[in-house]
């Protein structure tokens, strides 16, 4: 009897060490893995290449800035300072026109805004410089410079003429010469002069589009002086003394003409 006790009393102390290791139940692991489903996704930071947003893609308008009626003329893609898809008769027709017109505007705006100035200074200054040299003035009797229109040119010396033609002659011939020799950087009008050429790309396109616009402005004042004065039969700095005298002699001037009462 009390063998089979002892028997009975082993095999459920057995029993209950073996329990005690036993792997957990089912419903745990069950539970576990719906705890891992449940956690949200980690997700790669993203670099900084990938967060940048793309450049935006410059498009040109269809119409031409200068002339809304009218379309963009194609070779006129705003590369050059001063560019509002202005020809209206189609004269550059590609790349390489674009740049030979480019090239003439250029050497017409810069030798326009050195006549702007020289022609009021030379009605200023002719007859004083004349007078201290001795010289007869190369005005006329109503202080108009020599001129197509205004006449006159007989005054000037055959010596000037040949001086001034060849000089213009010599800077176009460097200036073509450049431009054919030139890498594919090359402006048209650039003649290596860099004094007071600022050294950054804004600044630099500031600078051209300064001087385009300048250029522009001053070939339609040499065509402004040359018509007054043909119509007026006027000097311009004595049709616009305002401009050129000060305030007191210009009001002292307007007053012995009669315009002040």
């Amino acid at each position: 009897m009390m063998k089979s006790l002892c028997t009975a009393f082993g095999l459920f102390m057995a029993a209950s060490t073996a329990t005690a290791f036993a792997p957990a139940p089912s419903s745990s692991l069950q539970s576990s893995l719906r705890m891992a489903e449940e956690q949200p996704e980690m997700t790669p930071l993203s670099t900084e290449e990938d967060t940048a947003a793309p450049a935006p893609v410059e498009t040109l308008p269809a119409m031409s800035q200068s002339m809304p009626f009218m379309a963009r003329p194609a070779a006129l893609d705003g590369t050059l300072a001063g560019d509002v898809g202005f020809d209206p008769l189609g004269f550059a027709k590609s790349e390489s026109d674009l740049m030979n017109f480019r090239e003439a505007e250029v050497k017409h705006a810069r030798l326009a805004m050195l006549a702007a100035a020289g022609w009021p200074v030379s009605e200023l200054l002719d007859k004083k410089i004349a007078s201290a040299f001795g010289m007869s003035p190369i005005l006329d009797s109503t202080d108009r410079v020599p001129s197509l229109l205004n006449g006159g040119l007989g005054k000037i010396s055959p010596l000037y003429w040949v001086g001034t033609i060849g000089l213009a002659a010599a800077i176009d011939i460097i200036g073509t010469m450049r431009s054919k020799n030139a890498s594919d950087d090359y402006l048209p009008g650039d003649f290596g002069l860099r004094f007071g050429y600022p050294s950054d790309e804004a600044g630099q396109k500031r600078m051209q589009l300064a001087e385009i616009k300048n250029g522009r402005l001053a070939m339609i004042a040499i065509f402004g002086f040359a018509i007054q004065e043909f119509v007026y039969k006027q000097g311009v700095v004595d049709e616009t003394p305002f401009f050129f005298f000060p305030l007191v002699e210009s009001m002292h001037k307007y007053a012995n003409s009669g315009y002040i009462q």
